[in-house]
């Protein structure tokens, strides 16, 4: 059993104070060094502590700057983006402006090619093929089928009047060059008549004896047969009465080479009948025929496909056309040799 004393001596051993590194151990930043602790530490603890609010400091300021580095970028990334499709958007518009001339170009030399060769569009003028074509009506003109068959009684034909017949009304070109080009492309796509065409229907082939008119029935007769041309004589819509074939008598045989051509409005044409005192006693060359209209194409409610009239089928008219037999012959006999050709060869 312990004595007084030394119970006293041991609770005072519990009170004594730490020694001074372990004070120094449990005090805080904030509060300083301990009485009695060397200013060398204090420096050292000032300097880390200030080392570490640096770089704290300077960790802040990099990543600002990397932000703000990276936000900057992003930026420029976008405008540069937009400035190319501006410049791209800028470079197409300039190219279509650049390229523009040259489609026109292309596009003027395609229609002219295709008008000089294969089809036209023509201007009607005047009332002479009315009812079937009103003034101001478009026709396109093929000029190709006559190389493939021969013309056609009750074909409605463009030609030129030039050397067969007088112009009824005289013209003179422009002077000015820039008005006779315009006036030529105008011609050309059939926005402008041309002085020296004519569009007419045939009546009478190479050969054919044309009169006018049957006694009977006041007919004009091909090679005594009566033509009934009810179908597409002019009708006045007042008064519903349809021209008579002919008030003009007439009686020719068409010279080799030559056509014999008439207007559906009989009572205003100014066609063979009107031109016997000319070169070819009224006839036209063959040579002279431009191309077979075929359709009406303006205005869109005059839209329809020109046929040849059934009384022009009539078997006793005859007349056959061979000018294209040689071609009939070509085809027939080239037909056999072309399927030998593309027969498939069996192989050994």
């Amino acid at each position: 059993m312990m004595s007084d004393d030394e119970g006293g001596r041991s609770g005072g051993g519990a009170d004594r104070p730490a020694p001074a590194e372990e004070r120094r151990e449990v005090r805080s930043e904030t509060e300083g060094p301990a009485p009695g602790e060397p200013e060398s530490a204090r420096t050292a603890g000032g300097a880390a502590s200030a080392g570490a609010d640096d770089f704290a400091g300077e960790a802040g300021t990099a990543g600002s700057a990397g932000d703000a580095a990276g936000s900057t970028g992003a930026s420029e990334g976008d405008e540069g983006a937009k400035r190319k499709r501006r410049k791209r958007s800028s470079d197409g518009s300039s190219s279509f402006w650049r390229e523009l001339p040259i489609l026109i170009g292309v596009a003027l030399v395609l229609a002219l090619v295709i008008k000089s060769f294969v089809v036209q569009a023509f201007y009607i003028p005047s009332a002479s093929m009315e009812s079937t074509l009103q003034i101001g009506d478009r026709v396109l003109v093929n000029k190709l089928v006559y190389r493939m068959r021969d013309i056609e009684r009750g074909d409605i034909v463009v030609f030129s009047g030039l050397d067969s017949w007088d112009p009824a009304v005289p013209g003179s070109e422009p002077a000015n060059p820039v008005l006779r080009g315009l006036r030529s492309v105008g011609t050309a796509f059939g926005l402008v008549a041309g002085e020296k065409d004519y569009i007419k229907r045939v009546i009478g082939l190479p050969g054919d004896h044309v009169v006018c008119c049957e006694a009977a029935t006041g007919r004009v007769t091909v090679n005594g047969i009566p033509l009934d041309e009810t179908s597409y004589l002019y009708t006045d819509p007042d008064t519903g009465e349809q021209n008579v074939p002919s008030a003009m008598k007439f009686d020719v045989v068409v010279p080799p080479e030559r056509l014999w051509v008439m207007g559906d409005h009989r009572e205003v044409s100014w066609d063979s009948r009107g031109h016997q005192a000319d070169s070819g006693s009224g006839t036209i060359p063959l040579k002279s025929v431009v191309g077979r209209a075929f359709v009406i194409i303006w205005p869109v409610s005059h839209w329809r496909v020109l046929e040849i009239p059934a009384t022009f089928h009539q078997p006793g008219l005859g007349g056959t056309a061979l000018s294209a037999l040689p071609m009939t012959l070509g085809l027939a006999a080239a037909t056999p040799v072309v399927w030998l050709r593309r027969r498939p060869r069996r192989r050994p």
